[in-house]
């Protein structure tokens, strides 16, 4: 189902469907460690997997030359298009990680202060599935697909999102490593 689904999505963008499975792969094996590790969490591992493969499939629509992507909509909206997609596709938990995987999620009222061209809600995640998938994420690039980051390098990249997406993914760090 989810290579099926990223290949209807990606048509015949070979360069991107390889990119996104590639990076999607990479943020699904480490999301697994992380409920392997920690059983306590009780994630669905099934879940979590696909999740993770799908939670980029917006990128599809979004226009980032750079990453393959040559539809008309701003890179920041990939995760709520992603959720349309999946949405559409049956999946609507799924939605729920691709729209609240940006930075360490996304409040209202950032939205409004940085004014960025998505809805003014809460995309923050909320289930243990959309937090590990959102912090798995942060330590691989689409743009640089051969590096994974470390724990401080993925801090960095988070600076920003303002220092509340900052102690958030302390609290993960603390939490899933």
């Amino acid at each position: 189902m989810v290579n099926e689904l990223i290949h209807k999505y990606c048509g015949d963008n070979e360069a991107l469907e390889a990119l996104l499975i590639r990076h999607s792969g990479d943020v699904a094996r480490r999301a697994l460690q992380i409920a392997k590790r920690h059983p306590e969490l009780e994630a669905d591992e099934q879940f979590l997997w696909e999740a993770a493969m799908l939670h980029d499939i917006g990128s599809v629509r979004t226009n980032a030359p750079s990453i393959h992507c040559f539809g008309t909509e701003p890179y920041i909206r990939h995760g709520i298009l992603g959720a349309e997609i999946l949405r559409s596709e049956g999946l609507p938990r799924h939605a729920r990680v691709a729209e609240r995987h940006t930075g360490t999620g996304l409040t209202a009222s950032e939205i409004e202060h940085q004014n960025l061209p998505l809805p003014r809600q809460d995309f923050r995640p909320e289930t243990i599935e959309e937090q590990i998938v959102c912090y798995a994420d942060k330590f691989y690039s689409k743009s640089h697909p051969e590096r994974e980051k470390t724990p401080e390098q993925a801090l960095r990249s988070l600076e920003k999102f303002g220092s509340e997406g900052l102690d958030v993914f302390k609290a993960w760090i603390a939490r899933f490593e």
